[in-house]
């Protein structure tokens, strides 16, 4: 058997826009439970995101790049293909609350049906962290929020040159 054999991987998929706190204990906990997390960020999407797939690609790096065992990378296409391609059999997705389980139990169905040796996994999210999501991070964000609780310094400074906020208006044309 070779090392590729033997790892314990998982692959976390999802949007990433942006990456909040939520995700990033969830990355932490797996962390500590596989060999190896890969954190997937989607290319395509039926959600229209803020943010270029390489800046949440760069985001995502910029807040889970110091730990152990953590990669991150885009991938184009569907998710079977992905988890074909890093020979992974595993899928970790965070339910945040009983409402978000009907949609992932349907995703978690259909990679199944498309390959029998797929696995869901699902991590609840900490406490702390049940009301999280990016799109209330976003939100909260465009209307001049401070999200500096809910996200690394790095996707906060993003997320206000984004929506310009703090910014001199002229300075955003420039």
């Amino acid at each position: 058997m070779t090392k590729s054999d033997t790892e314990r991987r998982v692959i976390y998929p999802g949007t990433f826009d942006p990456i909040t706190n939520g995700h990033e204990d969830l990355v932490r906990r797996a962390a500590a439970l596989f060999d190896e997390v890969v954190v997937a960020v989607a290319a395509q999407t039926a959600k229209t995101t803020i943010f270029p797939l390489a800046e949440r690609v760069a985001l995502a790096e910029a807040t889970l790049g110091a730990i152990p065992g953590v990669r991150v990378r885009p991938f184009p296409g569907l998710l079977i293909h992905l988890l074909q391609e890093e020979r992974a059999h595993l899928i970790l997705r965070g339910l945040r609350a009983i409402s978000d389980f009907e949609h992932e139990f349907q995703l978690a169905s259909i990679n199944r049906r498309m390959d029998a040796r797929i696995e869901t996994l699902f991590l609840m999210t900490s406490d702390q962290h049940t009301f999280l999501s990016s799109s209330l991070v976003r939100e909260i964000s465009r209307l001049g929020g401070d999200v500096d609780a809910f996200v690394q310094p790095v996707v906060a400074a993003a997320l206000k040159r984004h929506f310009c906020i703090g910014m001199d208006p002229g300075a955003a044309e420039t």
